[in-house]
């Protein structure tokens, strides 16, 4: 009961965001509903397609772990130990929050894929889609809610281990996780060579790609606010650029992941010459798919900018007493933006150069 007092509680910007996380859990859940019902009317050759719905699935996952991280009601308060409700307690309340948030976004899916194929009548648009989601075959309904499972569990899973308590200097510095991400890349970048167009190494190489890129976000960022402040900075810069070093942990991961959406826009809007078209790994729905990774990548990144905003709020509030202008503060914030962009644009263009050259090999 108390996660559910805790949502009940929340602000209304709270609310929306968590119904945003609803949303993109039932975007997620339709394309699992249509994948289950495309192999059952395909003989073989539907694993890839599985692979690839597993993609949107990961962002959404992405998208509710940030929207957990700044939940106000997930934060350790002063007195609250003492009623029982220590980081662990609070950490298994987001984990709850968040499953409930997707349960009823995989439950809109479920709802909505049953009603455009005809299997529920008496509303608008009452089989509209039963020739796209192969209406004419049964759905099996067990195989349905486990697919369906996986987004309430995956979710609340990865958020009670992000918001797990953690020793004091746990953590890494941003650097450290840039030659992984690079051997990575490196390694799906040749798998994506020696890939057919139609098979499940595709996919993988892609995850591949994505994960060496969110390993390599913070370091990236890092690096960023170091170029900011290189150069006999002034004040600005090296207020700028001294806080991205300090954001570079929170931002770099979303920062990385919607890095390698970019380059995948790029490398599927690449011409391909004669006979080198643009896979549709997921049928009709690849658009769509498409769309909702990117926005929940991109919403990621503004949640967790969102949370380094709260983060950096006593530190804010301290210039603002010393007498710091406003303007010094958002000058400060448009350079680190800027920085960023300038940082971003390069990688995602080389990284679609060179997956446009495997691709095209």
């Amino acid at each position: 009961m108390l996660p559910l007092r805790l949502a009940r509680g929340s602000r209304p910007l709270v609310q929306l965001r968590r119904l945003l996380v609803a949303a993109a859990c039932a975007g997620s859940g339709f394309l699992l509903l249509y994948v289950l019902a495309d192999a059952g009317a395909r003989s073989a050759g539907s694993f890839p397609r599985l692979l690839w719905a597993l993609l949107p699935l990961a962002a959404t996952v992405q998208f509710a772990v940030a929207v957990a991280r700044t939940d106000p009601a997930t934060r350790p308060r002063e007195g609250l130990d003492a009623v029982g409700l220590g980081p662990v307690r609070l950490a298994l309340a987001a984990a709850v929050s968040t499953a409930v948030a997707c349960a009823l976004g995989a439950a809109v899916a479920l709802a909505a894929f049953l009603h455009l194929r005809g299997d529920l009548s008496g509303l608008p648009f009452d089989g509209a889609g039963a020739a796209l989601l192969h209406a004419g075959r049964p759905l099996p309904l067990a195989a349905a809610l486990t697919l369906l499972a996986l987004l309430p569990l995956t979710a609340s899973l990865a958020t009670a281990l992000a918001l797990r308590p953690r020793p004091p200097h746990a953590g890494l510095a941003p650097q450290t996780g840039v030659p992984w991400g690079v051997a990575l890349g490196a390694c799906g970048l040749a798998l994506l060579a020696y890939a057919r167009p139609d098979g499940p190494a595709t996919p993988a190489a892609g995850v591949l790609i994505t994960i060496g890129l969110a390993l390599a976000g913070p370091g990236l960022a890092y690096a960023c606010g170091t170029l900011v402040q290189a150069v006999r900075p002034g004040v600005l810069r090296l207020l700028a650029g001294r806080t991205l070093q300090e954001e570079a942990s929170r931002l770099g991961r979303p920062l990385g992941v919607l890095c390698a959406v970019g380059a995948a826009a790029l490398t599927a809007l690449a011409p391909r010459g004669p006979g080198g078209g643009t896979p549709a790994p997921l049928g009709p729905l690849t658009v769509p798919a498409a769309a909702l990774v990117a926005l929940c990548a991109a919403a990621s990144l503004l949640t967790a900018a969102v949370e380094s905003r709260q983060a950096r709020g006593p530190a804010r509030e301290a210039l603002l007493d010393l007498g710091t202008p406003g303007a010094v503060l958002r000058t400060a914030a448009g350079l680190r933006a800027a920085a960023l962009l300038a940082g971003c644009v390069p990688l995602v263009w080389g990284v679609a150069q060179l997956t446009s050259l495997a691709l095209t090999r």
